[in-house]
């Protein structure tokens, strides 16, 4: 089942002499429960298109569709609704509340949407996310690897459409990333979660189902993971 479509998607920055094309008619599709990667080096346009993607952006021109539903035509108040109860979001600087500890940062986008969490999916997820013994420690009482877990739990526990992952192993160290990279893979198997991860690194994209990569703003679907 076809849950994101991205179709010819531009975004100008500037005018005139000033004028960058960040991206040039960029077009795919994922399927549910794909894990897909875009790589590309800094300033390629693959922020741009993730922003875009997550409705964090204003696309110039093009469409994306996420289950079925048309993003840029929504109006803006009921997009950001859309948004919070559809896409979750990974950052590299994994964006914690410092005041909460784990639980409540897991449970925060569900009581910000007026939902009441469902402790028994809570439990199994702090479970899955190795964090069950930390579900009261507060961010700075975590690792970085913890601390990007806590995150991704936080994006998978709103039971999202897509998850938006960017750069989330950025901050971490060898051992760290490789953990990150496994619970988002158990994600996507797990929750049949649909993950769309950007990334520099192509170490990162061997367990992905699909890899983009991103070149002065143009798309190219190389299939299949990259060794």
């Amino acid at each position: 089942m076809e849950i994101l479509k991205v179709q010819a998607l531009c975004k100008t920055y500037g005018a005139g002499a000033a004028e960058v094309q960040a991206l040039q008619n960029a077009s795919f599709s994922l399927q549910r429960g794909e894990f897909a990667a875009i790589v590309g080096d800094s300033g390629s346009g693959k922020s741009t298109l993730l922003n875009c993607i997550g409705g964090l952006d204003t696309p110039t021109s093009g469409k994306v569709y996420l289950d079925g539903e048309d993003l840029f035509a929504l109006p803006e108040a009921r997009r950001t609704i859309f948004r919070r109860r559809n896409i979750g979001f990974v950052f590299q600087s994994f964006q914690l509340i410092a005041e909460l500890n784990v639980e409540q940062n897991l449970i925060f986008p569900l009581l910000l949407d007026g939902r009441t969490p469902d402790q028994q999916q809570v439990d199994e997820m702090l479970e899955v996310l190795g964090l069950a013994n930390r579900r009261l420690h507060l961010p700075s009482e975590l690792s970085g690897g913890q601390q990007q877990r806590a995150a991704i739990g936080r994006a998978l526990l709103t039971h999202p459409s897509v998850v938006l992952a960017d750069e989330p192993t950025g901050n971490l160290d060898s051992r760290s990333s490789r953990d990150v990279m496994d619970l988002l893979l158990k994600a996507t198997r797990h929750y049949r979660q649909t993950v769309l991860m950007i990334t520099h690194n192509l170490n990162l994209t061997a367990s992905a189902d699909r890899v983009f990569r991103v070149h002065d703003g143009i798309l190219t679907d190389f299939g299949g993971a990259q060794a």
